[in-house]
Order: C-alpha cells, then sequence, then structure tokens
C-alpha cells in the first residue's frame, strides 16, 4: 500500500477508489454491486479517468473518501472523488467515466435502467 517514502503508491489509489465505488451500489441502488454484475448482468467498464495528486497520505492516515455522480447520461456515468486525510486536507481527487455494458457483452452500450438512475440521483450534489 505504501512506497518506501512511506507514502501511498499512486496506483492504490485508483484501488481504493474502485472499492468506495463497489460500496456505493449498496446506497444508490440497494444492491451489491456484485448482484448487478451477476445477476443483473449489467457491467460498467471504466472509459475515462483523470485525477490529481494534491497532498501525500501518509503510513497510518486514515482517508475519508466522497464520492459523487455529476451526470447520468443514456449509457454513461461520470464519478466524482476526493480523498481527505484525517485533518481534512483534500489529497487527491478524480473524475471517471463509466459506461453501461450488457455483462455478456461487454462492447455493447445500453441504456442505464431507469431504476438504477434512479438510484444514482441519490449520488448528485444538489444545487
Amino acid at each position: 500500500m505504501v512506497d518506501l517514502a512511506k507514502i501511498v503508491y499512486y496506483p492504490r489509489f485508483w484501488d481504493l477508489a474502485h472499492r468506495f465505488y463497489e460500496e456505493s451500489w449498496e446506497f444508490s441502488c440497494g444492491f451489491h454491486y456484485n448482484e448487478i454484475l451477476s445477476e443483473k448482468k449489467i457491467a460498467f467498464p471504466l472509459v475515462h479517468s483523470e485525477a490529481r495528486f494534491m497532498h501525500p497520505i501518509y503510513y497510518g492516515d486514515t482517508v475519508q473518501c466522497s464520492i459523487s455522480v455529476s451526470k447520468i447520461g443514456r449509457t454513461s456515468i461520470t464519478w466524482n472523488y476526493e480523498f481527505k486525510n484525517q485533518d481534512g486536507v483534500t489529497c487527491w481527487m478524480a473524475k471517471q467515466v463509466t459506461v453501461c455494458t450488457d455483462m455478456l457483452e461487454v462492447s455493447k452500450k445500453i441504456p442505464i435502467p431507469e431504476w438504477m438512475r434512479e438510484g444514482l440521483e441519490k449520488m448528485c450534489p444538489k444545487d
């Protein structure tokens, strides 16, 4: 998790973000991510990712992640992440776009189902 400098090794940020992403589905849509993949047969491959590293996360730090949805398109979802340390310092921010696909044919985009769209709207910032 950490490198020789005793800070989080940079690829681990995406791993942590994905763990929070998976956990968010139960809150937003009422299904564990595995149920969406295996029972609903819907997948969400990542098609775009950008990040800003703003402050190191050191060995022993506690990380708080905020995850929100800024856009729900016909077939895509834009996710925003913000990691803060125990002092409230923003350490990492990312924007990722996933596309809704058929789990049995991941190269085929499908419309985001209405039940999912309604659940994801819970994660959209209120103006």
